[in-house]
């Protein structure tokens, strides 16, 4: 289960060549899950047009929602938006190019299902079957309006008695395939273009602000991903050391109660001091993360993170973004006032 979360974790990595990978994979998917659909148009006159248009939008509204899903990106960036500024003030910008990525990648898959649709022509053909223009087609301008709305009805059902070796139906048929086809061919190329002058045209502009938001939006997402493992280690850490100080703890009150029970036999014998828990696995370097040390700090830590980010300034001062996490007494020099923040 620990090498699937940790395989899950690096798909959803902020890499682009993964996120491309997954945007690949299901559109090959939606490729594979539309050929094996086997296609039934109900031919009711009621339904068709529902059922149709269903058919062509809902599995790529799917499909959609699979992408956002599959793209660790869109919870950071909604994450991102919603945060309170804090320290940190919030770049509408940096929200505006981390959207447009998520939407790229998770639009790729609901565009490939309709294109498909529209260039196979099934989903067209029964939603629109009721909505041809009668007068186009001789064999059907001689039908009373009852007997044309069945007819129509029953024209994606080839197999159906009342339109099996009507040439009309192939003819009504073939109108509405050959529109379904070239509404496909023209989005394809429509988005060939849009494409091809996206990546043209870009260069001709001034690159800064387009990299300044590519570098922010990768950080946002890089850093919200170590302090989800910094997070870990540290509640690792903090285990550990809980489990050791209690079996310490445990240790020492059974050696007292022990020297109870035999101080009527027995002369006193000085006690062994048990090593204080955070001597038992010192020499780590981990004194960052051993400085939050109760439930308290640790609940005050988040609701700081969450609250107010600290300043993306290296050189200024911890005190401006500081929690006070610590519970000991500040150490005060003689003829100085002591600070109301105490620094971990």
């Amino acid at each position: 289960m620990d090498k699937f979360r940790t395989l899950f974790q690096h798909f959803q990595s902020s890499s682009e060549s993964v996120m491309n990978g997954i945007c690949l994979l299901l559109a090959m998917v939606t490729v594979k899950l539309y050929s094996s659909f086997d296609f039934n148009c109900p031919c009711l006159a009621c339904y068709n047009t529902l059922y149709g248009l269903g058919l062509l939008f809902t599995p790529p509204i799917a499909l959609f929602l699979c992408g956002l899903l599959a793209n660790r990106q869109s919870v950071v960036m909604v994450e991102e938006w919603r945060r309170p500024a804090g320290h940190r003030r919030k770049d509408p910008g940096i929200i505006r190019y981390m959207c447009s990525s998520v939407l790229q990648r998770a639009l790729a898959a609901p565009l490939v299902w309709i294109l498909l649709a529209l260039l196979d022509g099934k989903c067209f053909v029964c939603a629109f079957s009721s909505s041809v223009d009668p007068e186009k087609f001789l064999d059907i301008a001689n039908m009373t309006p009852s007997q044309v709305q069945l007819f129509l009805a029953k024209v994606p059902c080839k197999e159906d008695e009342l339109v099996r070796n009507s040439p009309a139906r192939k003819a009504v048929s073939r109108y509405l395939r050959c529109l379904s086809q070239a509404i496909g061919w023209s989005l394809t190329l429509l988005l060939i273009v849009l494409v091809f002058l996206a990546r043209c045209l870009r260069p001709c502009f001034d690159q800064t602000i387009f990299l300044q938001r590519r570098y922010w939006s990768n950080y946002v997402d890089l850093e919200q991903k170590l302090f989800d493992e910094t997070c870990c280690e540290h509640a690792r850490d903090f285990a550990h050391r809980c489990v050791l100080h209690f079996f310490a703890s445990m240790q020492s009150e059974m050696r007292a109660r022990g020297l109870r029970r035999d101080s009527a036999g027995r002369g006193p014998e000085t006690p062994e001091r048990p090593e204080p828990p955070n001597c038992l696995d010192g020499g780590s370097g981990k004194a960052h993360l051993r400085a939050v040390s109760s439930q308290e700090q640790v609940d005050r830590l988040l609701s700081a993170w969450y609250s107010s980010k600290p300043p993306l300034d290296l050189t200024a001062s911890s005190g401006l973004w500081g929690c006070g996490l610590s519970h000991r007494a500040p150490t005060v020099v003689p003829g100085t006032r002591a600070s109301p923040h105490t620094d971990v």
